[in-house]
């Protein structure tokens, strides 16, 4: 019998940031790969949309400078990331307020000088631990604030998995803060950075969020998210990325194509979205998702109506669908034309009727201006936008099923870039350990290229 045509030693299905990040890690190492990618382009769920000069993310989760695997992931040496200020804007009761901003320096020297600003404080008098119309308070609050953050910024990640797992509600009952810095910092900014509304997510899941944003700052990628994905695809030996291929059924050692027949190949990774993965393997979990609906609008005159500066905007009231906002072409100016706003809102959960017209309302409290005359340029719903991390949670869930198929994403990991990464980073060195580094049959050729359909 002839041989196919068409060999390479691993085909990955999917070319999200899971998929292409994997196909950097494998090419490096002598293993030729095809990335089979349904869609017309490549990205999954991180993808930008172009309207009028302004590039706006579909989903648009926060980064942080301190994610490793963002500096780690070969093809991302030329992303750059945009800060946003630091901490976080809280409103509540009509005004805003900083929080957060101490931790920024994620350092145990910060936590101790934070530690020594609260005992200075100790026996300041009782009216000054809170401030009407503040959401965390006042000068003692901000500290014990800055204090906790230092400590879970200098806290090994090994330490704070090793804590009691429940829902992260519950668990911030339990931690001995006060109720209002509950209540006006901890619960918006870990629904913003988990886009879990109800916080359901495990509470060693919310820890490792609030490690990350303790250790470092909230940040984008310039140019939208789909720049991620476009850096790692842009980095690929040419001909390895295959867009519109859909594939029909997968094997340890072949997948089936719609367009190309069969694929034979030594070892097979899906790196597609959880519930596309089930549909190919019948038999893997299908979390349930967390939707998320982000709206975008232009002003006509931005000049003085914007005192948030690039700060990210939390609603600590939870008084309308908005959970967090920014003058996003403040913090990334390329995401608007030149002398234009861009304007971000994110609602978690459900959207109500009529979602355009309730978040123009909120953000008219939100920013104190009027918002009749901005133009909405996007609404993008997304139901399975993030999977859902109950506890318990497996932070390190399986990607070798058996030898020759393996799976990948941020079903098997965290629910973030920074998971989707890594459970990327652990599928690759299974592959490269059961196939071995050296054991590549192509690897002195090019990326091979698909064959017509028999």
């Amino acid at each position: 019998m002839l041989e196919p045509a068409y060999q390479v030693d691993v085909v990955i299905v999917g070319a999200g940031i899971a998929g292409l990040s994997a196909a950097h890690r494998l090419t490096s190492a002598g293993i030729t790969t095809a990335v089979l990618e349904a869609a017309p382009c490549v990205g999954g769920r991180m993808s930008t949309e172009k309207v009028d000069g302004f590039r706006l993310d579909r989903i648009g989760q926060l980064l942080s400078t301190s994610h490793p695997e963002l500096g780690l992931t070969p093809g991302l040496d030329a992303l750059t990331l945009r800060r946003f200020a630091p901490g976080v804007l809280l409103h509540h009761d009509g005004r805003t307020q900083r929080a957060g901003e101490p931790a920024a320096a994620g350092s145990a020297r910060g936590a101790r000088g934070a530690l020594h600003v609260v005992r200075a404080l100790a026996s300041a008098p009782r009216g000054t631990a809170a401030t009407p119309g503040a959401p965390v308070g006042g000068a003692v609050d901000q500290a014990r604030l800055g204090a906790a953050l230092g400590r879970i910024a200098a806290t090994p990640v090994e330490r704070l998995l090793a804590r009691p797992e429940m829902p992260a509600a519950q668990a911030l009952a339990q931690r001995g803060v006060p109720a209002r810095t509950v209540d006006g910092f901890l619960r918006p900014l870990l629904a913003a950075l988990l886009c879990d509304p109800g916080l359901t997510t495990s509470s060693r899941c919310a820890d490792l969020a609030l490690h990350a944003f303790a250790s470092g700052r909230l940040c984008v990628p310039e140019g939208g998210a789909e720049m991620l994905p476009e850096l790692l695809a842009r980095a690929l030996p040419p001909g390895t990325v295959h867009t519109g291929v859909r594939v029909t059924s997968v094997a340890t050692t072949s997948v089936a194509t719609a367009e190309h027949g069969e694929v034979r190949c030594r070892a097979v990774l899906l790196a597609t979205d959880a519930r596309a993965a089930a549909e190919l393997l019948p038999g893997l979990r299908v979390p349930d998702f967390h939707p998320v609906t982000v709206v975008h609008h232009t002003a006509d005159d931005p000049a003085a109506a914007f005192p948030t500066g690039s700060s990210l905007l939390l609603d600590a009231d939870r008084g309308g669908p908005v959970a967090h906002t920014a003058v996003l072409s403040n913090v990334d100016p390329s995401r608007a034309p030149a002398g234009r706003v861009l304007i971000s809102s994110t609602v978690l959960g459900t959207p109500p009727e009529g979602v355009d017209t309730a978040v123009r309302i909120h953000l008219s409290r939100l920013y104190g201006t009027s918002t009749r005359r901005w133009e909405t340029l996007a609404v993008h719903h997304t139901p399975e936008a993030v999977p859902a991390m109950r506890p318990p949670h497996d932070l390190r869930r399986p990607v070798r099923l058996l030898a020759g198929l393996y799976v990948c994403g941020d079903h098997r990991d965290t629910s973030t870039v920074q998971g989707a990464l890594h459970s990327a980073h652990r599928a690759a060195s299974a592959i490269l350990a059961d196939l071995g580094a050296a054991g590549s049959m192509h690897s002195a050729d090019p990326a091979p290229t698909l064959p017509r359909a028999a």
